[in-house]
């Protein structure tokens, strides 16, 4: 078994103040993989203090030495990847050529996004007689979850370590052993102590704690709405800036001119990653006239969606992360089955051979209706709700039915169309026909999906105040 009971503070590996055994456990087997120590406030003070006492050095360092030693954790996170991918395979049941190549490259694509970005991204510029400075905002508090921890953690901590933030790291502890990697690549990167810190802990312990400190200046959440809220109201009383990434229930809507691949794209991009992504296409509308045999495809995809070990290669999905998302997973698949939805594909237990492992059934629910608890709460696992629509603008009204607002699809041939629907559509993010976001794309939600944008400039914008300064023209 791994033993991780350390936390990185000040540039060094230290015990934490008190013992407090957490076992990280493998979803694929049921069993633990590691133990890692839980913070407390001694812990969470030494690493506020750490990267307070080191904020003013590194804001002051030259851009491009910050930039040389963003390289070089780049250089050595690729060297490592296959150490990387294992971490997450065993951490949160990410297949392996999964771990290898979305979930371990998702750090790397951003760290090189955001070093683009930062070559024209204007520290200083000139409006009218004044001078108008990004400068960074201090101490950030960084809470990352467990379903894409790479991708979450290298949208937090590079651009926050470009602008010249320090930065406090606690990861999910159900996944805590891949931002531990990122820490020793951060070390053997060369940072200067104090500039990144990390503090494995759980939401009530570290967690609140970190949102509460009046010595952090910003908390950077992405997790759950529930959560989310909570950290917000721990934040307010001093004034923090908080910058949340939460949940969402994207709606998916397929006209009847989409392109014939359409739906089985769809489906597996629900599936994608067990179904833990919150940015999935979790509601599948069809315009009526394609709903039949939408449906056939979507049973036929799901049923031809494989599941199986962590260990093997393949393009198959693996286990949901823990037993307490297995069985949520499996409580909403039973109320979906209870209010009436027509079952497709999938449903209750594990798939057929399988008797260990928090593995779950691909399942497709059809004429979901929206009084259905399937079609409003987000399930976190590989389950599709299709609904049927008559017109454009029921498809939107369907679509914008939701406290969530992350990420919408649309498809259709028709580019107008395409266009009109995009815009009236309530999400910080709408992808149509297939098309994914290019690199520097802001990520970000409205409504209870979040307040935040990372990636590009905005995400580097997310770690700064801005200050007007009069009468000081540019040299």
């Amino acid at each position: 078994m791994i033993e991780k009971r350390q936390f990185y503070i000040n540039g060094q590996w230290v015990d934490p103040a008190t013992a407090n055994d957490f076992d990280v456990i493998d979803p694929a087997t049921e069993e633990a993989c590691a133990v890692i120590s839980l913070g407390s406030q001694a812990d969470t003070d030494a690493a506020v203090a750490a990267a307070r006492a080191a904020f003013n050095g590194w804001a002051d360092t030259p851009l491009e030495d910050r930039v040389a030693l963003i390289r070089k954790l780049g250089e050595v996170y690729n060297a490592r990847r296959e150490d990387m991918a294992e971490a997450m395979r065993m951490e949160m049941g990410a297949p392996i050529d999964l771990a290898r190549t979305s979930q371990w490259g998702a750090g790397s694509w951003h760290l090189a996004g955001f070093l683009e970005a930062l070559e024209n991204f204007d520290f200083e510029k000139q409006m009218g007689a004044d001078r108008i400075r990004k400068e960074p905002i201090g101490v950030c508090a960084l809470i990352t979850p467990w379903n894409w921890p790479m991708n979450q953690v290298a949208l937090k901590a590079i651009p926050a370590m470009a602008v010249g933030c320090t930065m406090v790291l606690k990861p999910s502890e159900i996944a805590p052993l891949s931002s531990l990697l990122f820490a020793e690549m951060v070390d053997e990167a060369g940072f200067p102590p104090g500039v990144f810190n990390l503090v494995n802990g759980d939401g009530v312990g570290v967690g609140s704690q970190l949102s509460a400190h009046p010595d952090v200046d910003m908390v950077s959440f992405t997790g759950s709405t529930r959560a989310g809220i909570a950290i917000s109201k721990a934040a307010a009383d001093t004034l923090k800036r908080v910058s949340l990434e939460l949940g969402g229930k994207g709606a998916n809507i397929i006209f009847a001119d989409a392109d014939e691949k359409a739906v089985k794209r769809g489906v597996i991009h629900c599936m994608q990653n067990s179904g833990q992504s919150c940015n999935a296409p979790t509601r599948m509308m069809v315009e009526r006239a394609a709903y039949a045999q939408a449906l056939e495809v979507a049973r036929a995809t799901a049923e031809a969606t494989s599941v199986g070990p962590t260990t093997q290669s393949g393009r198959h999905i693996g286990p949901v992360v823990s037993e307490l998302q297995f069985n949520k997973i499996q409580g909403l698949i039973e109320t979906g089955i209870k209010e009436g939805a027509t079952l497709l594909a999938g449903g209750l237990g594990r798939p057929e051979g399988m008797n260990k492992g928090y593995y779950v059934r691909p399942t497709v629910f059809a004429d979901v209706t929206p009084d259905m608890t399937i079609y409003r709460e987000e399930i976190f696992g590989p389950v599709l709700s299709i609904i049927p629509f008559d017109t454009e603008d029921q498809a939107i009204e369907m679509a914008n039915d939701t406290v969530y607002g992350l990420t919408n699809y649309v498809q259709t041939q028709d580019d107008d169309k395409r266009l009109r629907v995009a815009r009236k559509v309530r999400s910080g993010m709408v992808e149509t026909n297939g098309i994914s976001r290019v690199q520097g794309s802001p990520f970000g939600g409205y409504k209870q999906s979040g307040n935040g944008r990372e990636g590009g400039v905005w995400g580097l914008e997310e770690f700064c105040e801005t200050k007007a300064v009069s009468g000081v023209p540019m040299g």
